[in-house]
């Protein structure tokens, strides 16, 4: 009968459906903590960070005695980590564009090389104004780590390990960082500011050789185009975007404070009350070893407090610090510098890696933009911290930091405020 001739052709359709295979799920080759592959590629990394911030920040501990070379004030002087910073911030978005057609790990490798080649000629610099021209070059070139680098982990690491693969990359960083200035303090106590740089340069070298052999071959990378209007219309499409704009000025105005602060902290040091030789100087830098904690930790702090929230406690430690080193006495300065070193680092890896995060497409652009306003915003600290020193001593300098400070947080309540209407519409809507 028509009925059960009917019925048997359904029975016999759904059991073939019930076992008939589901489509298979594609295996996550992405790296992993513990997996292959995940440390060599961290500790490459984080050797990459530290080469680009020991050479980028090289003559920053060393701005008294350029200052005394050249006979130029401390505002002349600062234009030595001005220049790198604000190259970098210029070509950060250009040679972005370079690492979506060539590869990542393509441009990582050239960036460093000529980083390190300039870097053994920075030495031999004739006047102020050869020594800024140089370092020019030197940060435009660095331009193509930051966001290479950050791409790189958000295309090859998985997502829950992304935020603490970049704050081992932040890490190398800040050890980069401190090294970078420990090392030319010490070395310029006795042999002058030229022999201190020209080491650090011949420790770059070590590290980006190092690089080159440890990091992984991307396996997850895809080749973009280069045409100007692909470049221009990704850009417009990040800038278009309110989280990614707040995240980029948040980056900025954290920088602000720290370049500000650690341009200045030699003249502050040198002059009276501390009068410290410029050995010890470089030592103070050795906070930056809190950086290295907070930076690498902040994955486990936006898990407890979510981003705004470790937002909001990174700008408040950064505050505290500054309040604290108005003191004049040594170990509060190096206690407002401590906790100044542990806001920045943990806010800088919060806002970085949400970029990453919120970029869907053109994360290097993404980056990059990121790289380009935090870089302009270590630029303008220099300076204007210098600049606030001549004109108001160290509280100056400060005052300048808790203005960058109060910008932070008002751009994270306004973050806040924007999330919870989305909140309410949805509700609203549902």
């Amino acid at each position: 009968m028509p009925s059960a001739s009917t019925g048997a052709s359904t029975s016999v359709v759904a059991s073939s459906a019930a076992v008939t295979p589901t489509e298979v799920v594609p295996v996550d080759t992405r790296l992993t903590p513990g997996g292959p592959g995940y440390r060599r590629m961290s500790f490459a990394l984080f050797l990459a960070g530290v080469a680009t911030f020991a050479l980028l920040y090289s003559t920053q501990a060393l701005l008294p005695l350029i200052s005394g070379d050249f006979g130029v004030t401390a505002s002349t002087a600062s234009w030595t980590v001005s220049a790198a910073t604000g190259a970098l911030a210029l070509f950060v978005l250009p040679l972005s564009a370079l690492s979506e057609r060539f590869g990542r790990r393509t441009l990582m490798t050239a960036s460093l090389a000529v980083a390190v080649t300039v870097g053994l000629l920075v030495p031999f610099a004739p006047s102020v104004g050869w020594l800024v021209a140089l370092r020019a070059v030197q940060g435009a070139a660095l331009a193509g780590l930051p966001a290479s680098a950050t791409a790189y982990l958000a295309e090859e690491v998985r997502p829950k390990a992304l935020i603490t693969a970049i704050g081992l990359f932040v890490a190398g960083n800040s050890v980069g960082g401190m090294s970078g200035r420990v090392i030319t303090g010490w070395v310029a106590q006795e042999w002058g500011w030229r022999v201190a740089v020209g080491t650090i340069g011949v420790i770059a070298v070590g590290c980006a050789v190092a690089f080159r052999l440890l990091l992984p071959a991307p396996k997850h990378f895809k080749a973009g185009s280069l045409r100007p209007a692909v470049l221009v219309r990704t850009v417009r499409s990040h800038l278009a975007n309110p989280l990614l704009r707040r995240l980029y000025a948040i980056g900025a105005l954290f920088m602000t404070v720290f370049g500000a602060v650690y341009t200045v902290i030699g003249y502050r040091l040198t002059d009276a009350p501390f009068s410290l030789p410029q050995g010890l100087i470089g030592s103070i830098f050795l906070v930056y070893l809190v950086g290295t904690v907070s930076a690498s930790t902040a994955g486990k702090l936006v898990g407890r407090l979510g981003r705004r929230g470790a937002l909001y406690l990174a700008g408040a430690t950064t505050t505290a610090g500054l309040l604290v080193s108005l003191a004049d006495s040594l170990p509060l300065v190096l206690l407002g510098l401590v906790l100044i070193t542990a806001g920045f680092f943990a806010g800088h890896a919060v806002a970085s890696s949400s970029v990453s995060h919120t970029a869907k497409e053109g994360r290097a652009q993404a980056s990059a933009l990121y790289q380009s306003a935090y870089y302009l915003g270590s630029s303008a600290g220099g300076t204007l911290g210098a600049v606030a020193y001549h004109s108001g001593g160290w509280a100056g300098t400060v005052a300048l930091g808790l203005l960058a400070v109060v910008g932070v947080v008002g751009i994270t309540v306004l973050g806040s405020h924007a999330a919870r209407t989305r909140r309410q519409l949805v509700a609203v809507q549902h």
